[in-house]
């Protein structure tokens, strides 16, 4: 049997030579496909950590040029409010100028209206019964033939003529509207240079 055992042994030792050089093979092929498989994950690593890069720079700019336009027209709103305000402020102040001054100025708008001469004068209740009697006698002073009606109107200042059924609207309000579009943009320079 020690025959035997020699044959056995060396098959045993030729399988075992076999079986280490297919394990040796088989670990080769494995480091190789481990070291492909590497370089390709590193490689996609890479690619999505720059796509992350690139889709977060992108968000950030977005994000960023939004918040300036905000920003802009935020600013813009401001500066409308603003020149909102001096318009309804030039309104104020027209109507709160001293009973002379604002008799004049009424007077200088029928003046400009281009009157025949015997108009009825409008004016809201607060005027009326604070300058009417004095717009009357500087309006006929040149002869005219204008009354004050004794309708008023919801107007913050200024005044409508009538004629018939024709009137003509002198208000405040209205006046410093038709001024608005040349000047909203000279006042804006002014306010905000």
């Amino acid at each position: 049997m020690k025959g035997t055992e020699k044959i056995i042994a060396h098959i045993e030792a030729d399988a075992q030579a076999q079986a280490d050089a297919v394990l040796g093979e088989a670990r080769q092929r494995c480091e190789a496909i481990k070291a492909r498989f590497d370089d390709k994950a590193a490689r996609l690593y890479s690619d999505r950590i720059r796509e992350g890069v690139k889709a977060c720079q992108d968000q950030e700019d977005s994000a960023l040029r939004i918040s300036r336009m905000e920003a802009r027209k935020s600013v813009l709103s401001v500066k409308q409010e603003m020149v909102e305000k001096s318009f309804d402020l030039a309104v104020q102040q027209i109507v709160a100028l001293p009973d002379e001054k604002y008799t004049a100025f009424l007077a200088n708008l029928v003046k400009k209206a281009g009157p025949a001469g015997d108009e009825e004068i409008i004016l809201n209740a607060a005027d009326r019964a604070r300058v009417g009697e004095a717009l009357i006698k500087a309006v006929n002073a040149d002869g005219a033939k204008m009354k004050l009606s004794d309708e008023t109107r919801e107007l913050k200042g200024g005044l409508i003529l009538r004629r018939g059924s024709i009137e003509t609207n002198c208000s405040v309000e209205l006046l410093v509207e038709l001024c608005r579009g040349e000047l909203s943009a000279k006042l804006a320079d002014v306010l905000f240079d």
